[in-house]
């Protein structure tokens, strides 16, 4: 991933918000997404490779007790760092996956923007670790920009239908649009009703 490393570093260089998601409306209504279809109000440990500059890291730590956020970009580590200040159980690497990934365990981890930027092998070595980081109830999300851009070296859907293939999870939220896609598995599929005893 190293052309891909300097790629970004290149982009944080003159801009600390490269894909505007700060002030996109379409940004901050996909983060919302994300959020609402996570299926438990609060997690233990969350795991957020590729966080660039922190936006989506800041509203993942309201949600969890424990949260390791990672990018290979030097400048969006220091800028994810900075937005997660007042969240002392919030850490960010500087790291470069699936080569460094964390121990864990993780009972979420969270796939937001990053996958197509992997080779298949490099991906399929991701899911690996994934797996084997994942606690038994643990949940995967995976939120990819659908149209093509010459960047990426796969599809949003070609990344969401290898997570279908490889996780052997169960599928509990499937959220698909023109311009993203928002997959949730998890290895418990119980529904949030019958985990409050509702149905």
């Amino acid at each position: 991933m190293s052309e891909a490393t300097r790629h970004f570093d290149q982009l944080f260089a003159g801009n600390n918000d490269p894909w505007a998601y700060r002030h996109s409306w379409y940004e901050r209504r996909k983060r919302a997404m994300t959020l609402a279809v996570l299926t438990r109000p609060r997690y233990a440990s969350v795991f957020e490779p590729g966080c660039a500059n922190g936006e989506l890291s800041a509203d993942l730590a309201s949600r969890c007790d424990r949260l390791l956020c990672c990018d290979a970009a030097g400048a969006a580590v220091n800028l994810a760092k900075a937005r997660l200040l007042g969240f002392p159980h919030a850490r960010v690497e500087h790291s470069r996956l699936p080569e460094q990934w964390p121990a864990g365990p993780f009972d979420l981890i969270v796939l937001s923007e990053l996958c197509y930027y992997l080779s298949t092998d490099d991906l399929h070595r991701l899911v690996d670790r994934a797996l084997a980081s994942l606690t038994p109830d643990g949940q995967l999300l995976a939120c990819h920009w659908r149209p093509q851009t010459d960047d990426c070296l796969q599809t949003a859907q070609q990344v969401h239908d290898l997570l279908q293939q490889r996780l052997g999870m169960h599928h509990v939220v499937q959220h698909h649009e023109s311009d993203f896609l928002l997959d949730l598995w998890s290895r418990d599929g119980t529904s949030v009703a019958r985990h409050e005893g509702l149905r």
